[in-house]
């Protein structure tokens, strides 16, 4: 995720980066510039063609499609960013959860064990680190901290990371509690913290999984491929070679809200505009190693 300052209007209209529409639109722009050009040409010089009426109603035709289209990319870039904001949440809450479970843990663990609270310093951060990267399809051994009763090679990687670091996770807090370490009503209190790790995954998977409906996304690029196709027919008797930059500019607008909704629906992976996970991995990690002293 790029930081930003929203106030600083002036240096963000000059302002291009690697993952900015226009560098990715770039090669349709110029081709639709191509082909206004073509039908400016043939009926402008070659059919000789200065009025049409029966044409130009091409141009009634679009004033009501264009508010069609308008519609459907709002409610397209809507549901888009709705689903980015639902992973910042559910991110946020896994921070939460992390530091409420240290606050938890320190309390109620032996100040004098250092091998116990040294686990908990690892694995909370490392839940954190194994959801990222399983929902970016990745498995970064090296970026899990190692504990005597942890070891990284133990992690299957071809199983799911984050049940599997949960697991230990409950595991050994269970024992803690059979040997008489964590009192029964302690394991009510952190059972509520353990349970939200898992419906914190599973929501993620829920937002990474289930992408917009094929036959949606399909159909809105039609829309706009046709809308843009049929732009310089409606509109050359009036604008005449001005059609060619009014009909890329057109389709570049229309162009880059799709392509900023592609990006967004899926925010956990490393686009400019997905959520900062790496760095809240880090503050996960950090508060725990705050939290839980040794």
């Amino acid at each position: 995720m790029i930081d930003y300052n929203p106030k600083d209007w002036f240096k963000y209209i000059f302002y291009y980066k690697r993952a900015d529409t226009l560098r990715i639109l770039t090669p349709f722009i110029i081709s639709i510039g191509f082909y206004s050009a073509l039908i400016a040409y043939f009926i402008l010089e070659y059919l000789n063609l200065k009025d049409t009426s029966d044409l130009k109603n091409v141009s009634s035709m679009h004033s009501l499609l264009g508010f069609v289209i308008s519609m459907l990319l709002v409610f397209r870039t809507n549901t888009a960013y709705d689903r980015w904001w639902e992973g910042r949440k559910q991110w946020g809450g896994l921070m939460n959860i992390s530091r409420n479970l240290s606050l938890k843990l320190n309390a109620f663990l032996p100040a004098e064990d250092h091998e116990i609270r040294s686990y908990f310093r690892a694995m909370i951060p490392n839940y954190a680190f194994a959801l990222k990267n399983h929902l970016r399809g990745q498995f970064k051994e090296e970026e899990f901290t190692p504990v005597a009763s942890f070891q990284r090679s133990s992690l299957i990687s071809s199983e799911h990371i984050p049940n599997q670091i949960a697991n230990d996770l409950f595991t050994n807090i269970y024992k803690l509690q059979k040997s008489g370490v964590i009192l029964p009503e302690h394991m009510l209190v952190l059972n509520q913290e353990l349970e939200s790790f898992t419906n914190i995954c599973g929501a993620c998977e829920r937002i990474k999984n289930t992408p917009i409906p094929l036959s949606y996304s399909s159909f809105i690029k039609k829309f706009i491929f046709l809308y843009c196709v049929t732009l310089p027919i409606g509109y050359v008797f009036s604008l005449h070679w001005w059609v060619v930059p009014f009909v890329m500019f057109i389709f570049y607008i229309l162009a880059s809200l799709e392509v900023i909704a592609e990006e967004i629906e899926d925010p956990f992976g490393e686009d400019a505009n997905d959520l900062p996970v790496q760095r809240i991995c880090q503050g996960a990690k950090k508060s725990t190693l705050e939290l839980i002293k040794l």
